[in-house]
């Protein structure tokens, strides 16, 4: 009869975070990062200007990040044609929510907490377009049969409060070789 074989038990595994140290505080975080330049201050706005409309003209794809009432959070994405977001005055904004997944797991997150985060990304432009602000969910809109796309009219739509504005520099994009195809070969695998 064949010996049977050993069961060995798996090694413990190393712990990743041996060694780690922790931020603990604001004034330590300060301290690491130091005060923010006067012109990165400067750059927080709580209306659209000229130059965020035409961001948001351009923009194709928006990543939409909210949280529920416990603090668990949800970003995902939103696109369409470039200005597929409505801008309905220099504080508020709409996006029109196109066929999907079907999970709504950004207004179920909405329903609980409204606060809301954008981010839009613009293919080529070195300019991340960052928005803060609270969001209400809309079932119906005399401007929804302007949002329709291929002849479809949204159900829902995304209706943000603007409470803060900010342009981003390029450094991120930069580094990431986001916009730059001789970095893509490598990222999308074998």
């Amino acid at each position: 009869m064949p010996a049977q074989a050993e069961t060995l038990a798996p090694a413990p595994a190393r712990d990743p975070l041996a060694g780690a140290v922790f931020l603990e505080s604001a004034g330590q975080l300060r301290e690491i990062l130091g005060v923010p330049w006067d012109i990165v201050i400067d750059k927080v706005h709580d209306e659209l200007t000229e130059a965020d409309l035409g961001l948001l003209a351009r923009a194709p794809f928006c990543a939409v990040s909210t949280s529920d009432a416990d603090g668990n959070c949800d970003t995902s994405p939103r696109g369409g044609e470039p200005g597929f977001t409505r801008v309905l005055d220099a504080r508020t904004l709409v996006l029109p929510d196109l066929p999907g997944n079907r999970r709504g797991d950004s207004f179920h997150n909405i329903l609980a907490n409204p606060h809301v985060g954008l981010l839009y990304l613009i293919p080529g432009a070195m300019t991340v377009l960052r928005i803060n602000g609270r969001a209400r969910v809309l079932t119906d809109a005399p401007f929804f049969d302007e949002m329709a796309v291929k002849g479809r009219r949204p159900h829902l739509a995304l209706l943000v409060e603007i409470d803060e504005i900010y342009l981003h520099c390029s450094a991120s994009l930069k580094r990431a070789g986001v916009w730059a195809p001789e970095t893509w070969e490598n990222a999308a695998g074998a």
